[in-house]
């Protein structure tokens, strides 16, 4: 991870189409690294985000780990019921100061996914 930029990467299926029978569930799994001297800072704002992020609509899951072998990385694992779901979460007041501020607290990484084998 370099230069604090956010670098997500859609999973798409092979055909470029979802299962008809699988949900429209989308899930975002989040790594972040905190800067030296920011693990509070970092940790203060993730925090702030869970309750808020928990409370909208089309969330079903917004979790905060932290590595036990490295207490400056972070995962987020956050579930929506579908894409409008994550455009929301997006354009929310909470991300939106979440975004003016986590690229001087870590660098990090995330990965957007759709069901592919989900019971």
């Amino acid at each position: 991870m370099t230069g604090g930029a956010l670098r997500t990467r859609a999973a798409e299926p092979p055909n470029g189409k979802r299962n008809g029978n699988m949900s429209d569930h989308v899930k975002i799994i989040a790594t972040l690294t905190a800067r030296a001297g920011k693990i509070a800072d970092l940790r203060t704002l993730l925090d702030g985000m869970i309750i808020s992020s928990r409370a909208e609509p089309g969330n079903l899951r917004y979790d905060l780990w932290q590595d036990h072998d490295d207490p400056a990385h972070f995962v987020l694992d956050e579930l929506y019921t579908d894409s409008d779901a994550v455009a929301a979460h997006r354009a929310s007041a909470h991300f939106q100061k979440y975004l003016s501020v986590i690229n001087t607290l870590a660098e990090r990484t995330a990965v957007t996914l759709h069901p592919a084998s989900v019971a």
